[in-house]
């Protein structure tokens, strides 16, 4: 193969539509903008503008509630724990807490707590000491002779006093 012959595959590249460049071009003169009016100007911007009509978005009544400031929490698998405790980054016979996690590099950063979820097996009889768990996540635990302690949320704490 020779420079020369070197080229992209084929429908790699696709060529910019060039709009008004004349009639032969089929975008030419007015370039698929139709004549006049504010559409055909540059600087548009009126979605959901109807013309001074009361836009639908703002007709139908509005449901459901969001939470401002929802908790966050770094979510953990009981299989990645399992991984971590066989690869020696977790003690298995001291108690797991979310600084020990973090330490490990299972979890980034703890934000407002850490949750564990059920996905995956573990085998390991392991103290965890955590924000929160998923039912299945604490069936999972003690079946493995494990115990699963729920701490509060700094921000429950903060709320409670």
């Amino acid at each position: 193969m020779k420079l020369n012959e070197l080229r992209d595959n084929e429908g790699a590249t696709k060529s910019k539509k060039r709009i008004g460049r004349g009639p032969g071009s089929g975008k030419g003169k007015m370039g698929g903008r139709g004549i006049k009016g504010q559409k055909s100007r540059s600087g548009v911007a009126i979605n959901g503008y109807e013309g001074g009509q009361m836009p639908l978005y703002q007709r139908l009544p509005k449901r459901g509630f969001n939470v401002p400031n929802p908790n966050k929490y770094a979510v953990v698998n009981v299989g990645l724990i399992q991984k971590f405790i066989d690869a020696g980054k977790l003690d298995a016979s001291a108690e797991i807490t979310e600084d020990a996690l973090v330490a490990s590099g299972l979890v980034r950063r703890k934000l407002d707590g850490v949750r564990v979820l059920a996905k995956g097996d573990i085998t390991s009889a392991v103290k965890l000491s955590i924000t929160g768990a998923s039912k299945g996540a604490v069936e999972a635990v003690e079946k493995a002779g494990g115990t699963v302690t729920i701490t509060a949320t700094p921000a429950d704490a903060a709320a409670t006093e």
